[in-house]
Order: structure tokens, then sequence, then C-alpha cells
């Protein structure tokens, strides 16, 4: 089967792709894994049983602090966000309102959440002292900030060994700063374009985002936000987590997209099954699920 774009040429004003939601994982390569902390803990002569009190517990406090130091410098406040029916979006969107749309540090926020962890062990059989993978909860802090050229993005950066870094940005802030620079008109509607002036110079825009830009602009976030990367004298190495990569479909007009719309629509209905949507969404259905879950088509009048 031809694609859309094949099949509805004639029809579209012109088709974008570019990548949309991104979320990367920060990792320090001798901290990631228990038994590369196990291996530093002894390099530095610190005993398996202090490795909360000598290592960790100091680390926590110097990235609490760092978080306040940064905050201060630019002017903004670190705001608490623990309640689940908070959406951290939300909070930021009132933020920018006030504040405007201009490059820098936007807000801070902080959350208590999971995190990876390591515990102490000590095994009888083979009399060996080590740190065992573990899981808990830690103080996470939101660093949003609005970059020259990703646009809205964020770091989480835990305040607890092995300090896993999450980075948020979004394709299409980046394209739109790159139309911007260049002098291409366009329009979006939320997080789609709908309308550009130059479509094939918009997407050889698109086509040079590099992953040494991105290393260079995640490097800088983590030396400012999570310096326990110099306790190791290693930087982070980087991993794509999630990644979507959209194409946005401008009509020549409104008729032929709602006709377009109702097919489309109706076939998924159909076509896609209820665990289909659960595999997309990253959901296992139980049996117990299972026994509620289908579809509906239905026709109002």
């Amino acid at each position: 089967m031809k694609p859309l774009t094949e099949r509805y040429h004639a029809d579209l004003l012109g088709a974008l792709s570019c990548y949309d939601r991104m979320i990367i994982t920060g990792t320090l390569p001798g901290a990631c894994y228990a038994g590369g902390m196990t291996s530093f803990l002894y390099s530095r002569h610190i005993k398996i049983f202090d490795y909360a009190k000598v290592f960790a517990d100091p680390w926590r406090e110097r990235i609490r602090q760092c978080a306040h130091e940064l905050a201060d410098k630019h002017g903004v406040a670190i705001e608490h966000a623990n309640k689940p029916h908070i959406r951290k979006e939300d909070l930021v969107a009132k933020v920018i309102a006030r504040r405007g749309k201009h490059p820098g540090l936007v807000h801070v926020l902080s959350a208590m959440e999971a995190c990876s962890a390591y515990k102490p062990w000590h095994d009888k059989n083979s009399h060996k002292t080590y740190l065992r993978p573990d899981s808990g909860k830690c103080l996470h802090r939101y660093f949003y900030f609005i970059g020259e050229e990703v646009g809205l993005c964020y770091l989480r950066v835990p305040t607890w060994c092995p300090f896993r870094l999450q980075f948020y940005c979004n394709g299409h802030s980046w394209l739109e700063n790159k139309l911007i620079a260049n002098g291409i008109g366009y329009a979006m509607a939320d997080n789609a374009f709908i309308r550009i002036d130059d479509f094939a110079k918009a997407q050889a825009l698109s086509d040079q985002l590099k992953p040494d830009d991105l290393h260079r602009i995640l490097d800088r976030y983590a030396r400012m936000c999570c310096p326990v990367q110099e306790e190791f004298g290693q930087q982070y190495h980087w991993s794509l987590m999630q990644t979507g990569y959209s194409t946005d479909l401008v009509f020549r007009s409104d008729a032929i997209l709602s006709t377009l719309y109702e097919d489309v629509s109706r076939q998924a209905v159909i076509a896609v099954k209820a665990g289909q949507v659960s595999s997309f969404l990253g959901k296992k259905i139980t049996p117990q699920l299972a026994q509620e879950l289908g579809s509906r088509l239905s026709t109002r009048i």
C-alpha cells in the first residue's frame, strides 16, 4: 500500500518529517552497575558498608546545594511537586507565561520519586563484601530550561547514587528554532506545523539534527546541574530511552482532511485491537483485564 504522502500528493501543500518527543538517559560508566561502583569504592579505600555515609550522603547534599545555587543565580524558585495529580508541564507553563520565552533556566521542580540504588552485602559463602542492585526513592530535581537550540527541555537529576539522569526535549522545538534562524516563515498548532513557507528547506534543516549536537547540549546541562561526574573523572554516556519521529501533513483544504480523517479513524477502530494499543503504551494486559477490554465503533445521528 502506498504511503499517505503518495496517495494524497495532489491534495497536500507539503509534508515535513522530524523528530518529536525525545527522552534520553545519562549514565556514568563507572557507577551505573553494582560491580563498577564496588570497584570504585575499593579504589578509594571506602568500606562497602560505609558506602552511604562516606560517599552517597555527602554527594546527595552537594547535588541539593548545587540546585539551590543554580536557582539563586538565575532568580528562580524551587517548587515542590509531590502530589500525583500535579502536572509538571502545567506548573512550568504558568512560569513561562509570566517570564516569557527567552533562553535560560525557567524553573526547578522537586519531587520524591523511585530511583535505582545499591545496598551493601556480605556473602557468607564467598566471604566477599560488595554492593548489590536495589531500588528505593530519593529526591529528584527537574531543571527546566529554554535552550537556544532545543527550546523547552528538562534535565531530571536524582540525589542518590548511581545518579542516572533523564533529559527531555522535542524535535519540533529544535526545528522551530532552526526555521527562525534561517528566516523561514511557519505557523504551528500545538506541536504540529500547519504552515511552512519552504517545505524543502525545512526538511533539509530537520535532517541536520546529529548525535554530536545533542551530546554537546547534554554534556553542558549535566555539568551545570550534576557535578558528580567530576568525582568519577568521566562524562555521562547518553542513550535513547524513547524517541518519536513524526510526519506533519498539510492539506490544501479542510474538506479533504475531514473525509480522510473519518476513513482513517474508522479503519483504526476496526483494525487496531486493545492489545496493540496496550503494547504501544508499554503496558501488558493481564488475564483479569483481558475480559474487560475491547473496541467499539458507533455512529451517532
